[in-house]
């Protein structure tokens, strides 16, 4: 997340270095097909975006909503809205027990009053911290950071649709490590997950976010460190709902592995969300690359600039963003804007009806069950779109003795291609598609059901039934 002032230069230090010349971009749009003019064709980034069920925002300063190109813009062309600033530790608790909300409320009036969702930013961040938070023992820093998150969370209760609840938690570089901070220092790496659980007690129906930078490239330890964590975090039940994707790109625009991190997270169960995106001199193919990207994943709920234009950018050099200074639309916007138009996999319901149950199931069979384990498998199609479909499988413990693993096998019909799968871990066995429990539903009590479900891209219709066999261990 960009902070304000004299960090700016240091941050930058973190964008990869712009490879492409601007002649080369230019050249590179030559071939787009525009959109505008078809005829179901939106006008809007955020209106393109609504098409496919996601969000397409920016953030926004209080202090610029004032100027009325500033203003129009946003409010014409935006669906969602992050504050820059106006959430952080320094500007809602300056002082102890002393909280002050007056432009982080004029950004959320705004967007109320244009029927956008709102994202929280953020509640527990080691930057941006008034001197005090610091200087606190470790008992005094725990009880500051509950009431800091419950204080905070509830003045905003029922306004905002996700929180950054912890921002940049891990190191730079190889180690895939939490970095050093008041509340690593001080709490350990159990603050993380103690911050989610105090936000989940506030807010319940708020989407409790994991936002962080240079985690976009799926080699990269830090990104290993984050993924590691998230899926602890899944398969104990702690109240994670999503992970940010910051993504201040340099003019290469996202790393060629992208895509595969935004599925691979997604995997675990949680949306992916771009949260801060910019790229230097805004080339329209790095653009467009970045939104396919994101539209190719269905738990990619949404993608957020950061910025309105270039004039007030935290890169004002890159010229990163996609209004110029004066408020024009770059050839990145119309890149854009025809890449959300053209659609991209359909966002699947936000909790997935296969979410593992926290504690087995125990309702006894209606029929004597066969003696030791079995199962079978049942299949069901419970949403479906132009470009797909999503199914839920549920696997029943049919014998005497619990289910200690399962394995699910089909034959996924010919030109569907199953293109993500939560709750299980696809596989193959010759021509057979399997699934194979994970780590926290593998063991089934007798008559119990556990359930996982996958989405499948095709234009076909899906089939009104699917032969699958169970298999046990």
């Amino acid at each position: 997340m960009p902070p304000t002032g004299g960090s700016l230069a240091r941050r930058r230090s973190r964008v990869r270095t712009a490879v492409t010349a601007l002649t080369a971009t230019v050249a590179a749009t030559i071939g787009l097909v525009s959109l505008a003019g078809t005829a179901n064709a939106a006008n809007t980034l955020g209106a393109a975006a609504a098409s496919s069920g996601r969000y397409f925002g920016a953030a926004v300063a209080a202090n610029h909503l004032g100027e009325s190109q500033y203003a129009a813009t946003f409010d014409t062309e935006f669906n969602a809205v992050t504050p820059e600033n106006e959430m952080k530790w320094d500007a809602t608790e300056r002082s102890r027990g002393s909280f002050s909300f007056g432009a982080a409320d004029q950004i959320v009036s705004n967007a109320q009053a244009h029927g956008m969702k709102i994202r929280g930013h953020t509640l527990v961040w080691h930057n941006q911290l008034p001197g005090w938070v610091s200087n606190l023992s470790a008992s005094d820093l725990q009880s500051a950071m509950d009431n800091h998150i419950t204080q905070v969370m509830t003045h905003f209760k029922g306004k905002i649709y996700a929180w950054d609840v912890v921002n940049e938690a891990f190191a730079d570089g190889g180690s895939g490590q939490h970095r050093s901070s008041p509340f690593q220092d001080k709490l350990g790496n159990g603050f993380i997950e103690h911050a989610f659980r105090t936000a989940h007690s506030v807010d319940s129906n708020a989407k409790l976010c994991y936002n962080d930078y240079n985690i976009e490239n799926w080699t990269d330890a830090k990104t290993q460190g984050v993924y590691n964590m998230v899926k602890d975090f899944k398969s104990r039940g702690v109240p994670i709902d999503c992970v940010g994707f910051q993504s201040h790109f340099g003019s290469s625009g996202p790393p060629s592995s992208f895509q595969t991190t935004l599925s691979n997270f997604a995997a675990l169960g949680v949306d992916v969300q771009l949260t801060e995106l910019d790229i230097a001199q805004a080339p329209a193919t790095a653009y467009t690359n970045t939104v396919k990207a994101c539209l190719s994943v269905a738990r990619c709920t949404g993608i957020t600039v950061w910025g309105v234009t270039d004039k007030y950018s935290w890169r004002s050099g890159d010229n990163p963003l996609l209004f110029d200074g004066s408020y024009n639309k770059k050839a990145a916007y119309t890149a854009v804007l025809n890449a959300l138009n053209a659609g991209g996999v359909t966002t699947p319901p936000t909790t997935p009806s296969t979410s593992p149950p926290t504690t087995p199931p125990t309702t006894p069979p209606t029929t004597p069950p066969t003696s030791g384990p079995l199962c079978t498998a049942s299949y069901a199609v419970t949403n479906s779109w132009a470009g797909g479909y999503q199914v839920d499988v549920t696997v029943k413990s049919t014998g005497t003795a619990a289910l200690s693993a399962w394995t699910v096998s089909w034959s996924q019909p010919t030109g569907q291609t199953i293109s993500q799968m939560w709750n299980a871990v696809q596989g193959t066995s010759g021509a057979l598609t399997t699934a194979h429990n994970t780590s926290y539903n593998g063991s089934v009590a007798p008559g119990a059901t556990t359930s996982f479900g996958y989405l499948v891209d095709t234009g076909q219709t899906p089939p009104s039934a699917l032969q699958l066999s169970c298999t046990f261990t």
